[in-house]
């Protein structure tokens, strides 16, 4: 067999893709069709441009969170503040509009990226610096931080939605040379982060250090390794990549509010789970958060478009969360029997 072919078999993200392909036939072939208004042409309720972009642009939002909220799991802990962060990013980027007034249109789009960057970073390494500082573990610390976070928003905002400039929102909506009423931008910035994200943790010191601390922390520790500012790195980055999704997500729908992203912290740590990542640490990647969300929204659409109760959408979640954790766990176990020495003795009991 051809090496590359080998190699793409054996990755850890060709599961997905065959679920996330057969996913897709099942719903080509049973979503029927209709007439198209502007063309006059029969085409597939589901396999056409607009229903594909629509999903990947409903993906996008929480598959770039998934992408930190990945690095976070693969060492080891667990950021239930996203949605908040996002909130957060969002409703400071809408009040930095009102108070400095009209801004030209790359003057908008660049301030409204670094607010929205800025605060979610800084509310990252705020994560960060009390995991590290507390010594107390990500669930607890998260878990305040996410009402926290989202109870500044709710004040700061005094629970109103706050409009951001056209200019933003032409830019985000911007259809890229594609016709249909189609908004790539959402969709495009998902794959390029997904890619910095790969490159980030397969390719770089900081990036092998994660898995590193991770996979075993008291080897990590005895390596020499800089325990903290591995963990401040993770929640900055989780921080990060939701200020850039609520920075898209705010210009796409025209609107901040302290309301945005509540309930995300579910799909962003079922994205990263489904994705192959490990709750337990060492294992995980960008792709897999991508590829995950993309199953989920999926299976979304196909409870939309087969005209199936929506009230079933958060028992198909769940139980998509339990089951990627028990093959997780059935992966692990058979991993740890093809690595054991043939012959070995049974371990007495202590």
């Amino acid at each position: 067999m051809n090496p590359l072919v080998r190699r793409l078999f054996g990755s850890s993200e060709i599961g997905l893709v065959l679920v996330i392909g057969l996913l897709t036939i099942v719903l080509v072939a049973l979503a029927g069709s209709h007439v198209d208004r502007r063309t006059g042409e029969v085409v597939n309720n589901f396999w056409n441009s607009n229903t594909i972009v629509q999903t990947a642009t409903d993906a996008s939002f929480f598959a770039i969170m998934a992408i930190g909220a990945t690095m976070v799991i693969i060492s080891g802990g667990i950021d239930l503040s996203v949605g908040s962060i996002y909130a957060l990013s969002g409703v400071s980027m809408a009040l930095f509009y009102r108070a400095v007034g009209p801004l030209g249109t790359s003057a908008t789009v660049l301030s409204g990226f670094l607010v929205c960057a800025g605060v979610g970073l800084l509310c990252g390494l705020l994560n960060g610096a009390l995991v590290v500082g507390l010594r107390v573990h990500p669930f607890i610390i998260t878990l305040g931080t996410m009402w926290a976070l989202r109870g500044v928003a709710f004040v700061a905002t005094k629970a109103e939605s706050i409009l951001v400039p056209t200019s933003l929102t032409s830019t985000i909506k911007a259809s890229l040379g594609l016709s249909g009423g189609l908004n790539p931008v959402p969709m495009v910035a998902m794959i390029v982060l997904t890619i910095l994200g790969t490159v980030y943790l397969t390719r770089t010191v900081m990036g092998r250090h994660i898995f590193a601390f991770g996979g075993n922390i008291e080897a990590s520790r005895f390596a020499g390794l800089f325990l903290s500012r591995i963990q401040m790195g993770v929640f900055a980055m989780s921080g990060l990549t939701a200020g850039i999704a609520a920075f898209l997500g705010a210009g796409f729908y025209g609107s901040a509010s302290s309301g945005d992203a509540q309930g995300y912290e579910l799909y962003v740590i079922a994205s990263a789970v489904v994705g192959g990542a490990s709750l337990i640490g060492g294992k995980g990647s960008a792709l897999g958060g991508m590829l995950g969300a993309l199953l989920i929204v999926l299976i979304r659409q196909s409870i939309r478009t087969l005209h199936f109760d929506q009230n079933y959408e958060w028992i198909v979640v769940g139980c998509a969360i339990i089951l990627a954790v028990v093959v997780d766990q059935w992966s692990g176990r058979a991993t740890a029997r093809r690595l054991k020495p043939v012959g070995e003795p049974p371990r007495s009991a202590a």
